[in-house]
């Protein structure tokens, strides 16, 4: 059976990755073992503070922002957000989160973890749901490590094998492959999905259709690896 490796960019306080995961779990739900799905994380909000500062610093700054984020929310019935977003105890970097979240993928891969509670999310996933929930449902300050080992405790991850690889450097070096990777596809923003080892790319609020179009064709063509006649 082919299946086809998907690379997916995004920052775990993007609100637009946050509203896209609905399409994620469809595309798993509808391809399983067809596709082979890869999580990277870029570093958006790794300065949060520095970055809202700046860009909404004649919009209101982080009300301005809170503004927008709640205004993006609205237009989705499937995800909702705190009226509090970036004013209470804003996160300062997503960096923490997404070194948590590559420290478990190293778990995964070297102990090989068995599915989440339906059988359909990995544990990574659901470290990612939930992170991704307690920022923008309850607006808890998910760059806080205390934060962090609370919610992976509630979901029985290996925690101090995650702390070893953060305190050894692992983690560090697993993110920083991600900047790379970023670089080398020159990632325009999250979400982004790239396809066929960076020769098909779909950045942003793209509808499920079009992704599904994109793999469906990827997975029908025995060759998709090969240079394009066009």
């Amino acid at each position: 059976m082919k299946t086809l490796a998907i690379e997916l960019f995004s920052d775990v306080l993007c609100v637009w990755a946050y509203g896209a995961q609905i399409r994620i779990d469809q595309l798993k739900a509808d391809y399983g073992e067809r596709i082979s799905l890869e999580y990277r994380f870029i570093p958006l909000f790794a300065a949060a503070h520095q970055r809202i500062e700046r860009d909404w610093k004649d919009r209101d700054g982080f009300r301005g922002f809170n503004r927008n984020v709640r205004d993006v929310v609205s237009r989705w019935d499937h995800v909702s957000v705190h009226p509090d977003i970036w004013i209470e105890d804003p996160p300062r970097s997503s960096t923490v989160a997404h070194l948590y979240f590559k420290a478990l993928q190293q778990v995964e891969r070297e102990e090989a973890l068995s599915d989440g509670g339906d059988g359909s999310h990995s544990r990574l996933e659901e470290f990612l749901r939930e992170t991704r929930r307690a920022f923008f449902e309850q607006a808890r300050n998910v760059s806080r490590t205390g934060v962090l080992d609370d919610i992976a405790s509630g979901l029985g991850l290996p925690l101090d094998r995650m702390h070893r690889l953060m305190a050894d450097g692992s983690a560090h070096a697993e993110l920083h492959l991600d900047s790379e990777a970023r670089d080398r596809y020159q990632i325009p923003g999250s979400p982004t999905l790239i396809f066929n080892e960076g020769r098909q790319r779909l950045y942003g609020n793209v509808g499920y259709r079009i992704i599904d179009a994109n793999v469906g064709e990827l997975l029908s063509d025995a060759h998709h690896g090969s240079a394009s006649w066009c």
